[in-house]
């Protein structure tokens, strides 16, 4: 079985900083991870291949020192690792994003399974990948908790919902969007380690995927961040204190001396 499995280079922490100016992540002085639900989807990327047999490839689109992140990835059971990597590709929305990588899924060639993290940590749209599934033009299924059955060119998995769960049967090839609740993903062996180290990751740029250039980039985003900003902090206000019946008083002549 051959795997794709697609991650994102993201910040270690919630409290992200915005620069103002270009309306971009401030990345330098932040330690970078892979984000947390690729991890997820390597751990069963590398699961489907230990029973099944076969090659896992990590794909990720980002710049250089996301090669990290792709070690890291070798480190944990997978055979190879690509960086998606141009200038060109700067500014990507969501489907320009996945429109790169699907065009280096294409160039990958044959594959039977393509598996990413149900959102990144740093965006949380969710979108990229369903965004690869239609620029490939195969089937997916989105919250995947558990990969039941694969035969005979067919996957069935458990789909993660809001109250339980819905059995979904697929044909393959299929991209899939996978949920914590899926696996458990293992620590790195030193031989993986050092397996890591050693690994020569491939690089492509726009020149080796020749993708059209009105569909990659600012050019070929949809949405355009026009602004992003911190709300101001809220200062001011009071605590009130007593007996419910004497709170709910008090509030009552605050509200009603802020509508006259």
């Amino acid at each position: 079985m051959n795997i794709i499995v697609c991650i994102k280079q993201v910040p270690e922490t919630t409290e992200v900083r915005i620069n103002p100016e270009t309306n971009t992540l401030i990345r330098e002085g932040v330690k970078s991870i892979i984000n947390p639900f690729d991890m997820y989807a390597i751990e069963e990327g590398v699961r489907l291949k230990e029973k099944f047999g076969g090659k896992v490839t990590v794909i990720s689109m980002g710049p250089p020192q996301a090669d990290a992140a792709l070690r890291e990835a070798i480190s944990l059971g997978a055979d190879e690792g690509i960086l998606v990597c141009d200038r060109a590709f700067a500014g990507s929305d969501t489907w320009a994003t996945s429109y790169i990588l699907s065009g280096a899924i294409k160039k990958i060639g044959v594959f039977d399974l393509v598996i990413c993290g149900k959102q990144a940590s740093d965006g949380d749209t969710a979108q990229v990948g369903p965004g690869i599934s239609a620029h490939l033009n195969i089937p997916q299924v989105t919250y995947v908790k558990k990969i039941e059955e694969v035969r005979d060119n067919l996957m069935r998995v458990e789909r993660m919902m809001e109250e339980g769960f819905e059995i979904i049967e697929t044909p393959m090839p299929a991209l899939l969007t996978v949920v914590k609740e899926i696996n458990e993903p293992r620590l790195p062996s030193l031989r993986g380690m050092m397996k890591a180290k050693a690994a020569k990751i491939t690089l492509w740029t726009q020149k080796e995927l020749n993708l059209d250039p009105q569909q990659i980039g600012l050019c070929g985003s949809p949405t355009q961040v026009v602004k992003i900003f911190t709300p101001p902090q809220r200062v001011g206000g009071q605590m009130l204190t007593g007996e419910i019946s004497e709170i709910t008083a008090k509030l009552v002549e605050l509200l009603k001396s802020e509508i006259v």
